[in-house]
This record gives C-alpha cells, sequence and structure tokens, in this order.
C-alpha cells in the first residue's frame, strides 16, 4: 500500500511538472497540415532609447506545417516539413510612412528572385523526443537565407517537461532551462553559454572593456501536444565601461501562430527516416541546424590602395591632434583587417616619410598574421635609417588591445637577432615584457611563446653584467609583472647600485596587493630604513610609498611616522607630505595611520611641523558613481633646492578595475655642484643626470634621457637649448571590441567598439645660473575618438546604429623652482586647456539594391579648461614666484 502512495504521488508530481500529452515533445497529428503565420523582426537602438526611435525590420511570412513521417515503433520519432510561404519585408517603425524604404517595392525586388525562391524551399526536421535529430535543406543555397530558415525550425525544438538540459540549435549548443506549467512551457536559454564558431575579441583590461548582457525567453502554448503560439525575444545590450554614453540593443522578436488546419497528405511508411527522405527528394542532405557564417558582398566598395589615397591628407603630422585623423585612422584598421599582406606592402612600399609613421601605427593595430607579416617584412631592423618607424612599430605593439603569440615571437625571433640601435633593441625587450602581461591576463601564460618569453626575461637578468643590459631586463618584468620575478627585484632594490635599485623598486610599486607579502615588506623596510647600506632618497621613498600602499601593519606606520624627523630636510617633508595625503585622501591605509596616530609618540608639533619644499597630492579629475579619474603629484627636492625628482599620475577607475593611464617622472640627480651646494647623505657621488621616464596605459616606455654626465650638461646649457624632447608621440588604438552574434531568427549581428586617440607626450627641463631658476615642464596633448557600431545584415537589408564621442585637449604640469634665496621658491602649475566635446549618433536601414535611411543626431559642449588644485602651500608659494603685477595709474609718457 505504502508503495503504491509513493508511486501515485510520482505520478502526480511528474504530471504538475509538465504539459499534458503522450510525446516528450511537439507531436503533429496524422495526415494534417498546419497553417500559421510568422515573423521574425529586429530592433535596434541605444541602451535606453525608447522602442519609436529604434531602426529594424520585419521578415513576415504564411508557413505550412506538415508531418511526413512517424516512426512506427515510437511516436517520438517524427519528420517535418516546414515551407516558408508568401514572404514580406517591412519596417519595424510603422510611422516611417513615405521614408520608408520598402515602400513601393515587391519581396522579389528585396529579396532578390533567387533569394526569395531558395527562402521558399522546404526544409525537413527530424525530431526525436522534441529534439532536433537532423535538419534537412539543399546544398549550395544562400547561407544568409539557410539561416533564416534554420531560425524558424528551432522553434518547434522544446520538451514538455520543466528541466534543465542542453540543447543544439541555431545559437550553437546551449545550456536552457524549461519551466512548464498547464498548458505554457517557457524556455530560457543561457545566451553567454552557448559554444558556437564566431570572430570576436575584445580588450583585457576592463576599464577599457565591453559589458554585455544577453536574454532569450521562448514561450510556447500549447494544445493537443502541438503549438498554438509561440513568442520569442532574444536581447543583446551592451555598453563601454569607461563611457556610459557608448552603449546600444538589440532586440530580436519572433511569432509563430496557428492559424488553421487542414487535410493534409498521407503519412509516408518506412521505420528508415533516411529512406523517406531519400524518397521524397534525393537532393536534401543533412545540414548543421547551427547557424552558419556568412559575409554580405560589398559593391562598389574601394581598395585597399583607394582608400588610403583618400585618407592620407587627414594623417598628416600636422593634422593629427584633430579628430577627424583618428576617425580616419580607425576606419583604415577596418579596412586592413580584410588585406593580404601584398596590398598592405604595396602602399608601405610607396608612402613618403611624413605619412610613413602613421601608417605604421595603423597597420600595426590591425593585428592580423597578414598585416603582421607585412610590416615584418617592411621594415629592417639592422638599419639605422627607420629608427622612428621601428620604435613606432614596437609601442604599437605594446599597446595592442588583443595580442596573440604569434606577434610575441616575432619580437623574441628579432631581439635574438642583430641591430641598428641599441635603442631600439631594448625597447623590444621592454615591448615583449608588456605583451607577456597581456597574454597572461588573458589566460595565456602557458602559451610556449609566453614561457620562452619568461626565460628570456628572468635568465637574461640573472646573466646581465653591464648596466645597460640590467636596467633593459628590469624594465622588461616592470611591465611583465611576473610573480617570480619579485626575488630578483628584491635582490636588485636592496643591493643594487641607486639607478638600479631605484628601476627595481618602482617595478614592485606596480604589483597587486596581494604579491607584497610580509617578506617583501621586510626587504623594503630594510630599504627605508637603512639597515645594511645607504640608499639614495628616491629608493627609499619609494620602499616606504610601498609598504604604505599595500595593507602596512601597525609597526610599519609606526616606524615610518617615527622616522620623519630624523631623515634630510626634505624628504622629512616629503615623507609628511605623503602621510597627510593618505589622510585627506582616505586611501586604504589611512584607518591604520589614525590608529597610530593616537600615540602621542608618533604624533606631535615637533614632528608634524617640518619645513621644506617637497610634497605629495592626490585629487580627483572627475568623480561619478560609476567611475572616477584621479591624479597624483610628489616632487622631491635636494636639500639644496634642485628637483630630485617629480611624479605625475592619472589613473582611471571603474568599478573595481584601475587603468594607469599615463605616470610622467623626471628625474635629476648630480647638479649641486652647479651651485656649490653639498649634496644629501648617499649621494655625494652621483653623476650629473636629467631624464625622463613615462607609463602610458599600463606599459612603460623606453625612457628618454636629457643629459647625462657634466660635460654633456654644460654643452647643453652653453647651447640654451630647452626644446622640449618628445616621449611618445603617435596614433594608439585602445579600446577594440569586436563580436558577432548568431540571433536565434537567422539574423546576423555585429558589434564593434573601438577607441583611438593621436598623443604627444613631452619634456623639457630649463637650468638657469644666472636667474638661479630651474623649470620642469610636461606637455600632453591628445585627440580622442570612441566609436559604437551595431548593425543587423540578413543579406539583403540591414540595420545599424553609429555612436561616437570625440575631443581634442591637452594637459601641462610646470614646475618652477627659484633657488637664489634659502628656502627655495617652488611653484606647482598643472593646467587643463579649454576641450570640445561632440556626441554623434546616426541610425539607418539600408538594401542591398542601395536605397537607405539615415537619421543622424548631433550634440556638442565645451568642456571648461581648469588648474587642477594642489595643497594651500603651494597657491601661496606660486603667489611669491610669480607676483601680481601693479596697474599703471599713468595716462601719458612721463
Amino acid at each position: 500500500m505504502i508503495l503504491l502512495a509513493v508511486l501515485f504521488l510520482c505520478f502526480i508530481s511528474s504530471y504538475s511538472a509538465s504539459v499534458k500529452g503522450h510525446t516528450t515533445g511537439l507531436s503533429l497529428n496524422n495526415d494534417r497540415l498546419y497553417k500559421l503565420t510568422y515573423s521574425a523582426e529586429v530592433f535596434i537602438n541605444q541602451g535606453k532609447g525608447k522602442a519609436q526611435d529604434s531602426v529594424g525590420y520585419q521578415i513576415s511570412s504564411n508557413v505550412d506545417v506538415v508531418l511526413l513521417w512517424r516512426n512506427p515503433d515510437g511516436d517520438d520519432d517524427q519528420l517535418i516539413q516546414i515551407t516558408i510561404k508568401d514572404v514580406n519585408v517591412e519596417d519595424v517603425n510603422q510611422k516611417r510612412g513615405e521614408k520608408s524604404i520598402f515602400k513601393g517595392k515587391n519581396p522579389s525586388k528585396i529579396i532578390r528572385k533567387g533569394n526569395l525562391e531558395a527562402l521558399q524551399r522546404p526544409v525537413l526536421l527530424h525530431l526525436v523526443h522534441g529534439k532536433v535529430k537532423d535538419f534537412y535543406s539543399y546544398e549550395n543555397e544562400p547561407v544568409a537565407i539557410e539561416n533564416l530558415k534554420r531560425g524558424l525550425a528551432s522553434l518547434f525544438q522544446m520538451q514538455l517537461s520543466s528541466g534543465t538540459t542542453n540543447e543544439v540549435d541555431i545559437s550553437g549548443d546551449c545550456k536552457v532551462t524549461y519551466q512548464a506549467q498547464q498548458d505554457t512551457v517557457t524556455k530560457i536559454k543561457a545566451l553567454d553559454s552557448c559554444k558556437i564558431e564566431r570572430s570576436g575579441f575584445t580588450t583585457a583590461n576592463q576599464v577599457l572593456g565591453v559589458t554585455s548582457k544577453a536574454t532569450s525567453v521562448t514561450t510556447y502554448k500549447i494544445e493537443d501536444s502541438f503549438v498554438i503560439a509561440v513568442l520569442a525575444e532574444e536581447i543583446h545590450a551592451f555598453g563601454l565601461n569607461l563611457l556610459r554614453t557608448i552603449t546600444g540593443k538589440i532586440v530580436s522578436k519572433q511569432k509563430l501562430e496557428l492559424k488553421t488546419t487542414e487535410a493534409g497528405p498521407r503519412l509516408m511508411s518506412g521505420k528508415q527516416v533516411a529512406t523517406i527522405i531519400k524518397a521524397i527528394d534525393s537532393k536534401y542532405k543533412a545540414l548543421p541546424i547551427v547557424g552558419q557564417v556568412f559575409q554580405s558582398e560589398c559593391k562598389g566598395c574601394p581598395s585597399l590602395r583607394e582608400h588610403w589615397q583618400s585618407i592620407r591628407k587627414h594623417l598628416q603630422p600636422e593634422n593629427l591632434s584633430k579628430a577627424e585623423a583618428i576617425r580616419n585612422f580607425l576606419v583604415f584598421i577596418q579596412h586592413l583587417r580584410t588585406a593580404k599582406k601584398e596590398e598592405i606592402l604595396q602602399i608601405l612600399k610607396a608612402e613618403s616619410k611624413e605619412v610613413l609613421p602613421q601608417l605604421v601605427d595603423a597597420v600595426t593595430s590591425a593585428q592580423t598574421p597578414d598585416s603582421l607579416d607585412a610590416i615584418l617584412d617592411f621594415l629592417d631592423f639592422k638599419s639605422d635609417s627607420s629608427i622612428i618607424l621601428q620604435e613606432r612599430f614596437l609601442y604599437a605593439c605594446g599597446f595592442a588591445s588583443h595580442p596573440d603569440e604569434e606577434l610575441l615571437r616575432a619580437l623574441i625571433s628579432k631581439f635574438k637577432g642583430s641591430f641598428a640601435s641599441n635603442d631600439i633593441r631594448e625597447t623590444v625587450m621592454i615591448i615583449i615584457g608588456a605583451l607577456v602581461r597581456k597574454l597572461c591576463q588573458s589566460d595565456g601564460c602557458k602559451l610556449k611563446g609566453v614561457v620562452e618569453a619568461k626565460k628570456l626575461m628572468l635568465g637574461g637578468l640573472e646573466k646581465a653584467e653591464k648596466k645597460e643590459d640590467i636596467m633593459m631586463y628590469l624594465l622588461a618584468l616592470k611591465n611583465a609583472l611576473l610573480p617570480e620575478a619579485i626575488p630578483l627585484l628584491l635582490k636588485y632594490a636592496e643591493s643594487g647600485e641607486g639607478p638600479i635599485s631605484h628601476l627595481a623598486t618602482t617595478s614592485l610599486q606596480r604589483y597587486d596587493v596581494s604579491f607584497i607579502t610580509d617578506e617583501v615588506k621586510k626587504t623594503l623596510n630594510r630599504i627605508y630604513h637603512q639597515n645594511h647600506k645607504v640608499h639614495e632618497k628616491t629608493v627609499r621613498t619609494t620602499a616606504a610609498a610601498i609598504i604604505l600602499n599595500n595593507k602596512p601593519s601597525y609597526m610599519d606606520v609606526k616606524n615610518i611616522l617615527l622616522s620623519i624627523g630624523e631623515l634630510p630636510k626634505e624628504m622629512n617633508k616629503y615623507m609628511l607630505s605623503i602621510v597627510q595625503d593618505i589622510l585627506r585622501f582616505e586611501m586604504p591605509a589611512s584607518k591604520m595611520v589614525r590608529q597610530v596616530l593616537k600615540e602621542m609618540v608618533a604624533h606631535n608639533y615637533d614632528r608634524f611641523s617640518k619645513s621644506g619644499s617637497s610634497s605629495a597630492y592626490t585629487g580627483y579629475i572627475e568623480r561619478g558613481p560609476h567611475s572616477a579619474s584621479a591624479y597624483s603629484l610628489d616632487i622631491l627636492y635636494s636639500g639644496s633646492g634642485i628637483l630630485r625628482r617629480s611624479n605625475l599620475n592619472i589613473v582611471q577607475y571603474v568599478g573595481k578595475a584601475q587603468l594607469h593611464g599615463s605616470q610622467v617622472v623626471i628625474e635629476a640627480q648630480g647638479l649641486e655642484g652647479l651651485i656649490a651646494a653639498t649634496p644629501d647623505e648617499g649621494e655625494e657621488n652621483l653623476d650629473s643626470y636629467a631624464g625622463l621616464s613615462a607609463i602610458l596605459f599600463d606599459v612603460q616606455l623606453r625612457p628618454v634621457t636629457f643629459f647625462n654626465g657634466y660635460s654633456d650638461l654644460m654643452s647643453k646649457m652653453l647651447s640654451a637649448s630647452s626644446d622640449p624632447v618628445s616621449v611618445v608621440k603617435g596614433l594608439i588604438l585602445l579600446i577594440d571590441h569586436s563580436q558577432e552574434l548568431q540571433l536565434q531568427s537567422g539574423l546576423k549581428a555585429n558589434i564593434e567598439v573601438q577607441g583611438a586617440l593621436a598623443i604627444d607626450i613631452s619634456g623639457a627641463m630649463e637650468f638657469s645660473l644666472w636667474y638661479r631658476e630651474s623649470k620642469t615642464r610636461v606637455n600632453n596633448r591628445l585627440a580622442v575618438v570612441i566609436s559604437g557600431d551595431i548593425t543587423v545584415d540578413s543579406s539583403f537589408v540591414k540595420a545599424g546604429l553609429e555612436i561616437r564621442t570625440e575631443t581634442e585637449g591637452g594637459m601641462e604640469f610646470i614646475s618652477t623652482v627659484q633657488f637664489s634665496q634659502y628656502p627655495f621658491l617652488v611653484c606647482l602649475q598643472m593646467d587643463k586647456v579649454a576641450a570640445p566635446f561632440r556626441q554623434f549618433e546616426t541610425k539607418y536601414e539600408r538594401l542591398s539594391t542601395g536605397r537607405g535611411y539615415v537619421l543622424r543626431k548631433r550634440k556638442e559642449r565645451l568642456l571648461a579648461g581648469s588648474e587642477f588644485p594642489l595643497h594651500q602651500e603651494n597657491a601661496e608659494m606660486c603667489k611669491l614666484v610669480f607676483p601680481p603685477q601693479p596697474e599703471s595709474t599713468s595716462s601719458g609718457w612721463f
């Protein structure tokens, strides 16, 4: 009796979780013809746009479905025939009226006769337990047309009971969840689980990346084990993390309704479905139900050479500060991605030297096998006649949005060869480090090329004897950020000579907090407190900064605070400013610092009243609910008033992700002899030197030198040359996201997001003994264009949305020091110039025959220029360095 009760409960449970019927999937009645109406429509708009403002199109038809064969051994094994009839194409926006691109055109003109005939040829669907076992159609039909039939056929795949399973349909092999209730079944497809071969790539860094979301819900109304209505809705939405105005959404809908049934053909007899299909038409072939890739033919499109000739004037050096140059750069990259090696080489070899650097930027940024082969064939690293082109190529590799192993292998091969310039050899190694990091971020750390590059960097550093080689490998590791490199970096940080120790320490500064362990902090504490040897101020302050920015312990903070007052004068002031900046900006260490400051021994007037000109300040450039950009400026002077190091950083935050947008460090040493001053402790024997080091978009660049040695310094001073030295100049493809989508209706969608900039960072250092004044300048000029492009293509009609944002601007940092008196006067200035900010939106619908509808919108505003606030002491000092000029009250000559 108990067993009967349990069986009864199980039966009731399974009954309540399924739709009434004797089959596990849809079942057609014998000898009946089912007549249905079908529509597939697509809407394209911005993320939060109104439905009535969308562009798109609708393909509608009648559909005949008939059961041709049922396996005599089981009702759940069926062969059905699906025929599309009476096709029509129209707008989704009924308000288009006279502007409709379909007005006055019949379907055969829109779709074209051959395509329409193919679309209306029947397909066969072999269903077993409600799932598609085989999809039969005619070979050599246009892929885009066959995909539309796949989209309709996939709607007939379903199950009548609740549960989660994997299904193969037009979207690929996907995880689906069924929810059955009375006469309704809801199918939820997890589109992010679908396995389907489609091209695409994205940027590894989340700040520059794209967030996308996709949903698919299909609702079936069931009666007598067959559908009376099906409604499917698939939504793809995307947004650029960095800029919330670059958004888009695709809504794809399918609707299938049963209108009537009537007498149909009799069932064909037989036990094997293959025999039945051969009897129907031997030309039927089993094809994948998964959507296939197709490319629309581009009629009248220019060749690569023609395209280049039409845009090259915009890429002349004098035009690079304009957004128009970046727009053309982005469009040309897309063309390069479809070009062959021979085409690319042809334009490279024919171009003049003025525009060639920009062309090299574009070819390298294309990141295809053909473009890489072409540029490697074109550049000769054994010649010193193309140094600029070699450098532009290497930096474009370093900024590559989605580098592959082949690019890394190519650079490793080049490094093992010979070079006309040692600077280029160093740059190759530095960029190898940048590529290793990007490939590891994309789960490529175990690739053979990456493993070889790691051995090259780590082994090279261990064996290096020359100072130049040690610095080169350290710079490469500063880009690669390998966990296994930390012991080596600690060794050079603690025991290396000045510049090597400083470089190793700044390399450690770039690691994530999880890698700065207690063991690492022990070494850094020894460096800061000089337990084993005397270190330069730049090394000690960097070691302290790493400790304070990576979860310092109570004793770490206390010992650093207690050291203030015992340090050289300017270092005292610098460390005090660092601590005050942590508190003011509410950095992660601020809680621990406040806790330590409760002790009077650490927090007293003597310690916190140290004077000097060195400073550290952090502030926001812009701050919003989802993102923020911050700047930090710290300057360390020698005791004699000469700049020792200035460090300007700009960091972009989006959620928990961050991007080190730029860092410009100007360093100087050994200049005290010029003004008969006494060097600080540990810096008595330093050679005269000044140089600039930069990080740009998380990539450490090769440092540049203003002068090296006393004789070089004097020659530059006597020549009175204060011309800026270029750190980096070029066109950079920064944001690069490409996604090809197979919509379940059979249509193809593409999402492209690209962002590029023209950048020119230069630095200069002026030194006047006559006026006893030094001045450093860092100038950053750029133009930026970011675009998002969505298209949905059926091969005979295309709809799309293009969004673009562009701006042109710049930032300048000036440090002026007057050392004619003591304490010397220091004025820091950070200025952002006024910049235009333009937004464009274009929506369109276009037939393959050429007729189109276009709607354009534009917004423009001016972002006001501003001077970034620094600490109050700086404002007061600037008034002394640049006193206001008295207004003249005289109105005559005398």
